[in-house]
């Protein structure tokens, strides 16, 4: 994940990672290893977190 979004080092249990941004409130969690296709409902959360944080 890009956009501004950074890793939560140590912020996931086993194939979970969390992504913070500084103008979006909470926090991204993604599920699967790295190179794995995303589930449909995390590319409409990460799409939405992109689009708030562009605001």
């Amino acid at each position: 994940m890009d956009a501004g979004f950074a890793i939560v080092p140590g912020g996931g249990k086993g194939s979970h990672r969390k992504f913070t941004h500084p103008s979006y409130p909470g926090a991204v969690t993604l599920i699967g290893q790295d190179g794995d296709d995303a589930r449909n409902y995390q590319e409409r959360q990460v799409q939405r977190a992109i689009e708030e944080v562009d605001k």
